[in-house]
């Protein structure tokens, strides 16, 4: 039975909460974080004892707070398309996404998730959004499906340091929810230069969200994955590259029954990549 007393049952209920993605707490009467909070009023000089008023020293001012939440309307698309096509590195596509205050996640999130791996190399992965474990890291894939990622890029002879890994969303949707269109949409200038600035030779969508964003693709990833498309990198380099839809790791950790359909796709793009 678990008690306020009991503080093992409650660590492991904390544990079990931060696993699931549970990183906040509800109040009964929802509160604005964006409102400015009301000055208090500080106690008379004469109520305060003779020896605090004698150690009293000036206070530093507070940290700046974060701009307003932005409204995703068209100007702010606008503003994400000029930013993406301004960067001509990926250090300034960091620097322009970590100024962009037009996608809501970014004031949720703890960090900008923007890249792993070796940007010159010939194949790059791109999934969905952050999770937990990425958001306090700052790389993608670093959680169990990153580490089961690693796993099937070994079993084709691949690591970090011979591929490069993004997301669509660079910032994590609170309590992992999947990112609404209107966020997916603020961030598709910025993910799109980035592959367009990778340049690779191959780029693989892991999951039916980053499959649909990029590729066009209608069907569910069950019926997207196992075919190769092209993917136009865009008029800074225009060609197009060969692309493959694969199960997102995290889908085989709930479905470890498709792990075959899986291992069929990566030898697949073994031979592609070999070839």
């Amino acid at each position: 039975m678990i008690t306020p007393d009991n503080a093992i049952d409650t660590r492991a209920l904390l544990a079990f909460y931060a696993e699931a993605g549970v990183d906040e707490a509800l109040d009964e009467a929802p509160v604005n974080r964006f409102a400015e909070a009301a000055p208090q009023p500080s106690p008379p000089a004469a109520a305060q004892p003779a020896a605090a008023r004698a150690a009293a020293v000036p206070i530093a001012p507070a940290a700046p707070r974060p701009a307003q939440a932005a409204v995703p309307d068209e100007a702010q698309a606008a503003l994400a398309r000029q930013l993406a096509a301004g960067a001509a590195t990926l250090e300034e596509l960091r620097e322009a996404m970590a100024s962009f205050d037009g996608c809501n996640l970014k004031f949720t999130a703890k960090n900008l998730v923007f890249s792993d791996g070796n940007p010159e190399a010939a194949l790059m992965l791109v999934g969905e959004a952050p999770g937990r474990d990425e958001d306090i890291e700052g790389r993608p894939f670093v959680g169990r499906s990153g580490r089961l990622l690693d796993r099937m890029l070994a079993a084709i002879g691949l690591d970090r340091s011979s591929v490069y890994i993004a997301n669509v969303v660079p910032w994590r949707p609170p309590g992992n929810r999947t990112p609404t269109p209107q966020e997916t949409a603020m961030c598709l200038p910025f993910i799109r230069r980035q592959i367009e600035l990778v340049g690779p030779d191959y780029l693989v969508c892991l999951g039916a969200a980053s499959t649909q964003t990029l590729l066009g693709v209608k069907d569910g990833i069950l019926r997207a994955r196992g075919r190769m498309y092209e993917y136009e990198l865009g008029p800074g380099e225009p060609r197009n590259i060969r692309a493959f839809a694969m199960l997102h790791p995290a889908y085989l950790l709930r479905q470890p029954l498709h792990k075959k359909q899986a291992w069929a796709d990566l030898r697949a793009l073994k031979k592609a990549v070999d070839g």
